[in-house]
This record gives structure tokens, C-alpha cells and sequence, in this order.
């Protein structure tokens, strides 16, 4: 089987993504990378670690240490570290875009991302929410954000809403999509015959009846009955609070959480340098690091490169498995 062609796109060139990329290429590899980036952005990181780094045409993808196969995308201003420019913010999404294009069109067998910088998107003159809604929109589908490590998985039922926003953006057509979403992402991306899904309810101690909150009783339990008639094994609404000790997280394969910080705090206090973040529901394995862009640790040679490294191995595992499964999202 040949390796997994992975698009790797460094996210914001101010930021630490151009060198943790510079520090992915150093490491072993079984699969191929081809970059999406400025090539300045990647020198001028290989230069700030003092590590090795060539740039090769991208039609040469190769897995020696330090080279690297990359489709130039220039930036119309070289950044200083730490300082990002809003005139670059076209240049980062056309990354996104075009690496993304490739996997739609099967070019790529996956995309593994760094981190962007939201506002600065948005103050060059883009509307941006998020790299995962942005990919979305490419591909037409509707899609479950995920993050994962060693210990756990959690699936999102809804990702950047205000917290004033989630009640009613809890319903559902969604909610039922999000489920069956995890358990086909569980199935076909981590070989799991039949997996067991822990679904957590909107409220303190999952609406405590009724008594703090009507969610549960009205939209997530009838959601769950109708999804379990279906084949699917879900467990709850249960209460947030006690759904991630260890003995309880031992006997489920992913947790879904209503609201983004409900469910990621708790992972990424159980292993931050290991998460990565994957898009459900896309057409290919789409997996990001699990951080933001560090603009304080860029160029200083002290960001850890290990949740890049995890989503690249994480992406390339997904791609196997998808393509030896013979699996179509």
C-alpha cells in the first residue's frame, strides 16, 4: 500500500505553526507531506531553531528528514515572530483552501492544519469563525468537531455559539446528526465494531428532572430513544459533572458535550500536548492541532510540537484505515 499523501498547512506565519512544522519534518515518517505555506515563513523558522530544512517542488514529495514537497503560497507581508500582519489574512485561508481542494479532489489522502489566528482573519477583511466551519462550507457538508488524545475523545454538539446561544441551537435534526456523525467517525476512521457514546445533558445534573432546566426531558432524551431504535449505543443525557471520571470514561469511546467549553476543558487538562482537533463529515480526514497560534513563544524555539506531530500521525492512521475499509464519507 502506498503511504498516505498528508496537505500540511502551517496556519498563521506569525505564529508557532511555521516551526512546529519545521520540527514535524524532522521526525521519522511512513507517510508523505506536501506544504502549503510561504517558503519564507518556513526558512526564516528553520533558521530561528537552527534545524535543517529543504523545500522541494511539490510534485517531489519526500520523507527524508528536514525536506519538505511545497506549493508556494507567498504572503504579501513577511511577519515579524509574534507579530501578525491582517494583510497576510487572504494568503492563510487561500493555504486552507487549496489544501483542502486537493484532498476534495482526491489529490491528498488528508489535512493536517496548524493554528490560525481568528481575529486577525477577521481584521483583514475576512468573515471567519473557524477553520472547521470554513472547510465545511468548501465541501457542502455539515460537520462535528471533535478533539481527541490518549485518554479521551469528545465530539461537539455545538462549537463557537455564545453560551446565551446554545439553548436553542440545541434541537433535534442537529443534535441526531452530531450522534450518528460521532458513532460513523468511531466506525469508520477508529475501526470501533460498535461503539459506545456517552451524550451529556445541557444542564446541572442533566436538568435534575425538570427542576433546573427542560432540554433533557424535551430534545436529548427523545433524540437518544429515537437513535438507540436505529442500532446506536448511547449513554445519558448524563450530568457533566461526573461523566469524566476515569471509571465512568473507561467504558465509552467518545463523550459528545452540548457546548465547546462543557467537554474541552476536561481534555485538555487530561493531556493538552497530545490533543489533536478532527473535522467529522468531511470527505477526508481533516486533523488540527489543538492550540492556538503562541504568538508569545514564536521564534523562541519553546513551542512543543506535539500535538502537530499527533494530527499528522492521527490523519495518516485515518487515511489508511479509510482506504483499506474502502470507506466513502
Amino acid at each position: 500500500m502506498t503511504p498516505p499523501r498528508l496537505a500540511l498547512v502551517p496556519g498563521e506565519p506569525a505564529g508557532v505553526g511555521p516551526e512546529l512544522c519545521v520540527r514535524l519534518l524532522q521526525q521519522p515518517r511512513d507517510y508523505d507531506l506536501i506544504g502549503f505555506a510561504d517558503p519564507r515563513s518556513l526558512r526564516a523558522a528553520a533558521d530561528a531553531l537552527g534545524l535543517p530544512l529543504t523545500l522541494l517542488p511539490p510534485d517531489r514529495p519526500s520523507r527524508t528528514p528536514g525536506e519538505l514537497a511545497l506549493v508556494e503560497i507567498p504572503n504579501p507581508v513577511m511577519p515579524a515572530f509574534g507579530v501578525p500582519d491582517p494583510a497576510n489574512a487572504a494568503a492563510v485561508i487561500q493555504a486552507l483552501l487549496d489544501g483542502a481542494q486537493g484532498c476534495l479532489e482526491a489529490r491528498f489522502d488528508g489535512l493536517v492544519t496548524g493554528p490560525v489566528h481568528k481575529a486577525v482573519i477577521n481584521d483583514g477583511g475576512i468573515a471567519y469563525t473557524g477553520t472547521t466551519e470554513l472547510l465545511a462550507r468548501q465541501a457542502g457538508r455539515e460537520v462535528v468537531m471533535m478533539l481527541a488524545n490518549d485518554i479521551v475523545r469528545v465530539g461537539l454538539a455545538t462549537t463557537h455559539l455564545p453560551l446565551r446561544a446554545v439553548a436553542d441551537a440545541i434541537e433535534p435534526a442537529s443534535l441526531s446528526h452530531t450522534l450518528r456523525t460521532v458513532d460513523a467517525a468511531l466506525r469508520g476512521d477508529f475501526g470501533i465494531a460498535r461503539p459506545r457514546i456517552a451524550v451529556l445533558g445541557l444542564n446541572p445534573h442533566a436538568g435534575e428532572a425538570g427542576h433546573l432546566g427542560m432540554e433533557e426531558i424535551e430534545v436529548i432524551e427523545p433524540v437518544l430513544a429515537a437513535l438507540r431504535r436505529e442500532g446506536l449505543d448511547l449513554i445519558g443525557p448524563l450530568p457533566a459533572d461526573t461523566a469524566f471520571l476515569p471509571a465512568k470514561l473507561h467504558g465509552f469511546d467518545a463523550v459528545v458535550a452540548m457546548y465547546h467549553d462543557q467537554g474541552l476543558p476536561v481534555l485538555k487538562y487530561s493531556g493538552f500536548e497530545r490533543a489533536v482537533n478532527l473535522t467529522l463529515g468531511l470527505p477526508y480526514p481533516r486533523v488540527a492541532v489543538d492550540h492556538g497560534t503562541a504568538l508569545d513563544l514564536a521564534g523562541r524555539g519553546l513551542a512543543d510540537p506535539s500535538s502537530l506531530i499527533a494530527a499528522a500521525q492521527t490523519c495518516a492512521q485515518i487515511a489508511r484505515t479509510r482506504r483499506s475499509s474502502g470507506a466513502t464519507p
